[in-house]
């Protein structure tokens, strides 16, 4: 085993401690208990500090150019390979739940690469727009919430946007 190899393994952890911070931050607001709530949130942040320090280390992070690829050949093979094969085995298993969590994630993984390959076509000359996400799928708009999300049929009032 490697430095590189512990350095990837906590990369993981602290990314799966993040989400399931994230994830308790919710139900403790669901709950009404804000200070477990916010402890949560803080806790998350903190990863994501150790999750980037990480990344920077292994040099997995390089210039916008470099990473709107890596970003574009990713999420191409969540929804045209990854996505898929976990759908067939969730059907063959009858995993109701999985199935509709993977066929959301597939059909934002799609958006999510259609929107990194417009902004690549722009070759540096960004413009001025927000994003708004689907907090039940995922789904990205740019510049104004949809009525409903195309993907979930979540109410664009909920949409998250992102400045």
């Amino acid at each position: 085993m490697s430095t590189n190899d512990d350095l990837k393994a906590a990369l993981g952890g602290e990314s799966k401690a993040y989400m399931k911070y994230l994830a308790s931050a919710r139900i403790a607001e669901k709950e009404g208990r804000p200070q477990s709530a916010r402890l949560f949130k803080a806790l998350a942040e903190a990863e994501i500090v150790h999750a980037q320090n990480h990344l920077m280390v292994l040099g997995e992070v390089k210039s916008t150019d470099e990473n709107l690829d890596f970003a574009i050949d990713g999420e191409t093979y969540e929804f045209t390979q990854m996505y898929p094969s976990f759908i067939a085995q969730a059907e063959r298993e009858g995993n109701q739940r999985a199935l509709i969590s993977f066929r959301g994630a597939m059909a934002a993984e799609k958006i999510h690469s259609e929107l990194l390959g417009s902004l690549r076509k722009q070759e540096g000359k960004e413009l001025d727009s927000k994003y708004y996400v689907c907090p039940m799928c995922g789904h990205i708009t740019s510049g104004a919430a949809p009525d409903k999300c195309p993907t979930c049929n979540t109410s664009g009032s909920r949409f998250k946007m992102i400045e």
